[in-house]
C-alpha cells in the first residue's frame, strides 16, 4: 500500500479536485489522508468526509504547525512505508500510483522516488512555464530513469533542482527519524534532498509524466518569489552546502554551490519578466539582490 497525504491550509476548491484525482487512480490499494493545519476555512472536514470512502481520513492539527511541520505530520500520520505528500492545489495523473509503486519495487533500498510533471494553470489547463521547461536540461539522462547518489547526485540538483517536490514518494523505513527542517519555508525540499544525498541515500527519478503541478498567483512559490524570500533562502542554503562539501572534499559540489549559477539565472529571468510587465521597482530590487551575490 501507499499513502497519499495532503497537507492543507486553505483552498477547498483545489482540495476537492486533488482528492478526486487520487480516487480516480487506476490502482485502488491506497490510503488518502488530509492533514488540516488548523486552517481558518470552515467545512473542510465535511468536504473530506463527503466522499464517503473508507480509504479517506481527515485529521486536524490542534495548532498551526507551518509548512515543514505539517509535511512532517503527514509522514507521521501515514501507516504505510511509502508516502506521497500531495500539495492540496495539485493533481495526480491517472497512473501515478502504478508508476511509483513499480519504481519502489525496482529500487527497494531507495529513500524516495519522483516523476516528471505537467504544468497546469488555475483552471487546470496545461500551460507553458519557462522555469519549469528548462529544468529538463539540468536533469541527467532526460527521458530515462535516473538514480541520484553521493557527490554526483548532489551536484546535479544544485545545478538546477529538477525534482518536482510534491511528486515525491518517500520510503519511511529509509528516512528513519530524518524530517523536513522548520528553518526553511521555500528551500525545505532541496535542503532535505541534499541531506539525503549527503547521507549516502539514493533518490530515484522516473521519466513518466504522472503529476500535475499548478502554477497560480495564490501558491506559496509565487509569494516567496515576489518577496525574494526564495532567493535569500537558496543563497543561504548554497553557502551552507559549500561548507559541508569542503569538509567532505566534494570539490564539484563546492564549486557549484559557490557559483550559484541557477539562482542567478532565475533572478535574471524574473527581472526580464518584471521589465516586460513594466514592474520597474520589482526589477530594480531583484537587480540589487543579484549584484550582492556576485
Amino acid at each position: 500500500m501507499l499513502t497519499i497525504a495532503i497537507p492543507f491550509y486553505y483552498g477547498q476548491a483545489y482540495l476537492r479536485r486533488a482528492i478526486e484525482s487520487v480516487l480516480a487512480q487506476g490502482y485502488g490499494d491506497f490510503r488518502l489522508i488530509v492533514s488540516d493545519d488548523n486552517g481558518s476555512e470552515t467545512g473542510t472536514e465535511s468536504l473530506v468526509r463527503s466522499f464517503e470512502d473508507s480509504r479517506v481520513a481527515y485529521f486536524r492539527n490542534e495548532r498551526n504547525l507551518g509548512m515543514a511541520g505539517n509535511w512532517n505530520r503527514c509522514l507521521e500520520l501515514a501507516e504505510t512505508d511509502l508516502v506521497t505528500i500531495l500539495h492540496s492545489d495539485d493533481l495526480l495523473l491517472p497512473k501515478y500510483l502504478q508508476i511509483i509503486l513499480a519504481a519502489s519495487q525496482r529500487h527497494p533500498r531507495a529513500a524516495l522516488f519522483f516523476c516528471e510533471a505537467r504544468i497546469i494553470d488555475s483552471q487546470g489547463e496545461s500551460c507553458f512555464s519557462f522555469p519549469d521547461y528548462i529544468k529538463r536540461f539540468f536533469r541527467p539522462k532526460y527521458g530515462s530513469e535516473i538514480v541520484l547518489q553521493g557527490q554526483s547526485g548532489l551536484a546535479a540538483i544544485l545545478r538546477g533542482n529538477f525534482i518536482m517536490c510534491p511528486s515525491v514518494c518517500y520510503r519511511k523505513s529509509v528516512l528513519g527519524t530524518r524530517r523536513f527542517s522548520p528553518d526553511w519555508k521555500f528551500a525545505l525540499d532541496i535542503e532535505f534532498f541534499s541531506r539525503m544525498l549527503g547521507d549516502g541515500e539514493r533518490l530515484v527519478g522516473v521519466p513518466d509524466v504522472a503529476y500535475a503541478y499548478r502554477r497560480h498567483s495564490g501558491n506559496a512559490t509565487s509569494a516567496y518569489t515576489k518577496s525574494l524570500l526564495r532567493y535569500k533562502e537558496e543563497v543561504e542554503l548554497y553557502c551552507r552546502l559549500s561548507k559541508v562539501a569542503r569538509v567532505k572534499n566534494w570539490k564539484q559540489v563546492e564549486r557549484i554551490a559557490d557559483q550559484k549559477n541557477i539562482i542567478k539565472l532565475n533572478l535574471s529571468f524574473q527581472m526580464l519578466m518584471d521589465g516586460i510587465r513594466l514592474q520597474i521597482s520589482g526589477s530594480l530590487t531583484k537587480a540589487q539582490f543579484l549584484a550582492s551575490i556576485f
